[in-house]
């Protein structure tokens, strides 16, 4: 076997780090950032919340499960590129197709090994989110791969949704072929009535679809800039807010069609559709220093003291002293740092929360919050039928 060729990582604050050339040979800048989840790489690859981001896995050893044809969140790696410290040269999953290595070649994804990745993570604790190059090509010299990384622009208070939503309306119709016992559905004596949701694709993770369909619902999914009026011709039963990349308060279409929303259909925020929410309620969000990602975020509800363990990817939070309207609680926070991590409303039928309930991967704590949308929904309709009876009388 030839030996691997040499990789670099180059930060915008002039460190440098070498490492083994795998997957793709290929130049490539974004933002360096690190995820503290001890397996997943795959989802984590092909989730559009990365979208033109170096991931660093902080789990030594990555690679030795393979990939396998189930467990994409979207068509492709919408990552950038993978930064691990030690790449496993077998796979052993008898769900497995191709090695890890052989799927980023396949997929045109760069990708360097033998990294400090444990040094590179204090940095980033310290510095904050980097603008980095990662080249496995040999012909790019570490002057020149650290000149890529300072002159990359960024992303800040750019769309990045445009790129990654989806072209048209269409009903959502294929579930995960092999779920995880651990995915499905907890068990309830309540009546499973098909609801009909609404999904904006904000770059969702396809797990989040799988969920709904798996607890009873009919997915209708739409494009990020669908407006209030078309919406409204749907005729749903409630609205869900998904997940996706880059700057929420770019979204300005989208805060404006969320706000009209909010006081008439039950809505459900994950994530990227939690910061909406919270632009469409008035209040802004700002850039964490390095971000929440990773499986294993502790988060407390505030009204019950119950706290559960979460999967996390984002780089922007609320901001907890901008909420102008009053009827707006704040009933969830992160208890590593104190971030906002849900949101709800005294009279308004809708919640909303900072972290992936799908999971995907990530403990199943929150999976809950999807019977949680169905009770919303069932309350709400029993509301608006008892609001129609009074009318009549």
């Amino acid at each position: 076997m030839a030996e691997p060729s040499q990789a670099i990582l180059a930060l915008e604050n002039g460190i440098l780090l070498k490492g083994k050339a795998f997957g793709a040979s290929k130049t490539v800048v974004g933002e360096v950032v690190f995820n503290t989840s001890m397996t997943g790489y795959q989802e984590i690859l092909t989730d559009p919340s990365y979208y033109q981001q170096i991931v660093v896995m902080t789990a030594a050893h990555i690679g030795n499960y393979g990939i396998n044809n189930e467990d994409n969140e979207s068509d492709a790696p919408k990552a950038s590129g993978l930064v691990i410290r030690e790449l496993s040269r077998i796979t052993s999953n008898w769900r497995s197709t191709m090695s890890l290595d052989a799927y980023l070649k396949k997929e045109g994804i760069p990708g360097i090994e033998g990294i400090d990745t444990r040094a590179l993570t204090k940095q980033i604790r310290d510095k904050g989110v980097l603008k980095a190059c990662l080249t496995t090509q040999s012909s790019v010299t570490p002057e020149k791969a650290l000149q890529l990384a300072k002159e990359w622009k960024g992303f800040d208070g750019i769309d990045l949704v445009q790129k990654l939503t989806c072209e048209k309306i269409h009903e959502y119709t294929s579930v995960s072929k092999v779920p995880s016992i651990f995915q499905r559905p907890q068990k309830s004596k309540k009546s499973k009535k098909i609801f009909h949701i609404v999904a904006f694709d904000f770059g969702a993770k396809r797990s989040i679809f799988d969920k709904l369909k798996l607890h009873g619902f009919k997915v209708t999914i739409v494009p990020a800039n669908t407006s209030f009026e078309t919406i409204q011709k749907l005729k749903p039963d409630g609205i869900v807010l998904s997940n996706g990349p880059g700057d929420p308060a770019a979204l300005t279409y989208a805060h404006t069609t969320v706000a009209k929303l909010l006081p008439i259909f039950p809505t459900f925020g994950i994530c990227m559709g939690h910061q909406i929410i919270t632009h469409a309620l008035g209040a802004k969000t700002y850039k964490l220093k390095f971000g929440h990602r990773g499986g294993n975020q502790p988060v407390k509800n505030m009204e019950t003291g119950h706290v559960i363990i979460t999967a996390q990817n984002h780089g922007y939070a609320s901001d907890p002293s901008d909420f102008r309207n009053k009827d707006v609680i704040i009933n969830e926070i992160n208890l590593n740092d104190g971030t906002v991590s849900g949101l709800t409303h005294k009279s308004w039928p809708f919640f909303s929360v900072q972290y992936h309930p799908e999971a995907a991967p990530g403990p199943n704590d929150a999976d809950f919050l999807f019977q949680k949308f169905r009770d919303l929904i069932e309350k709400n309709r029993k509301r608006t039928k008892l609001k129609a009876k009074k009318s009549h009388c």
